[in-house]
């Protein structure tokens, strides 16, 4: 084989060679990227959206009589009689209690006596037998006397001044009552409650809203209110106000006393919504995270502070826009983690 055949064939060989090498190296690093494709985590998202969300918030509270009022004598004096008991309905002007009379009756001499000298004082006025002066005198103790006698009167025979519900007796019959009142009559028609609402709330709140409100004592029975009263001030500490609910109550059922979850809804407000399966919660601190996806297929770790759960969504309050690309079952990815996603 001659000299020139020969350079033709080293040629050849080192061209196949090359081509080898080439095809190799190619092959190599195609292979590297497959591989690393197959290894990214493959998760599935789904767009956090903007759209309405009912704003209701609810409150705890412990239901209250419109109005209560202690039956007591203004005047020390022994219980003769007392006309009606614990859990008896009461009419407003009824008599309660019947006080010893005899002061009373004392007065009521008095008095007559009183009234039979002012007579006669007239009399001798108009004759010139006294001064306009004395008939004055006369009369203005007329007037102390029958004062007296009228303030003894209410406090001997007591009555109601409500329309309510005997709900506590503390003397019986012969007691001469100190320091606690004899009676205490509730009016629970209706009832009230009061709850504390935050400022933020101050704006959106106004009197005659109606409220859904609760009782445990009647499992999910749903009673309806308005809103009465809202107090004009805020309290600096707590940064709420006191709200007063009005509840009807004409068939005694709601007592003072029971434990009461009350709903107010505040309209509906633009929101950010999630699926509750893309929220991550920090074990040891109740921090609540979210993974999104990033345009070059990386994830990032994002805090969010939620509203309200519904359903199985939650409302975003803050760190989520609408169109963020959120991962669904996200627990094990890190930060800057690479992924696949998948339908």
């Amino acid at each position: 084989m001659n000299t020139k055949n020969i350079t033709k064939l080293l040629s050849l060989a080192t061209l196949a060679l090359l081509f080898t090498s080439c095809n190799f190296f190619g092959n190599r690093e195609n292979n590297e990227e497959e591989t690393a494709e197959i290894e990214r985590r493959r998760v599935r998202v789904e767009q956090a959206q903007m759209r309405p969300v009912e704003q209701t918030q609810q409150f705890t509270a412990t239901v209250q009589a419109d109005a209560v009022n202690n039956i007591a004598p203004g005047v020390p004096a022994r219980i003769r009689n007392i006309l009606v008991d614990v859990g008896q309905t009461v009419r407003r002007g009824q008599a309660l209690v019947q006080m010893d009379a005899t002061n009373l009756s004392q007065q009521r001499t008095q008095l007559e006596t009183l009234r039979r000298d002012f007579a006669r004082f007239q009399e001798l006025h108009a004759v010139g037998g006294i001064s306009t002066q004395q008939l004055d005198q006369m009369r203005a103790q007329l007037d102390v006397a029958t004062a007296a006698y009228n303030n003894l009167a209410e406090n001997t025979t007591l009555v109601s001044p409500i329309n309510g519900v005997v709900t506590a007796r503390n003397f019986d019959p012969g007691d001469m009552p100190t320091g606690a009142p004899i009676l205490t009559i509730q009016n629970i028609n209706p009832v009230r409650v009061i709850i504390n609402v935050p400022e933020s709330q101050f704006t959106r709140i106004e009197r005659g809203m109606s409220v859904d409100v609760r009782l445990d004592a009647f499992g999910d029975e749903t009673f309806n209110g308005t809103v009465s009263l809202i107090h004009p001030t805020i309290d600096p500490l707590t940064r709420t106000f006191r709200t007063e609910i009005t509840l009807p109550n004409a068939d005694m059922r709601i007592r003072p006393g029971m434990f009461a979850r009350v709903s107010l809804n505040f309209g509906d407000v633009e929101r950010v919504v999630i699926p509750d399966r893309s929220v991550v919660r920090q074990q040891g601190t109740g921090d609540r995270f979210v993974f999104v996806v990033n345009r070059d297929n990386t994830v990032s770790r994002l805090q969010v502070e939620l509203g309200t759960r519904f359903g199985n969504e939650f409302e975003v309050l803050s760190g989520v826009e609408a169109g963020d690309r959120v991962v669904l079952d996200a627990s094990g990815l890190l930060d800057g983690m690479a992924v696949q996603v998948v339908d």
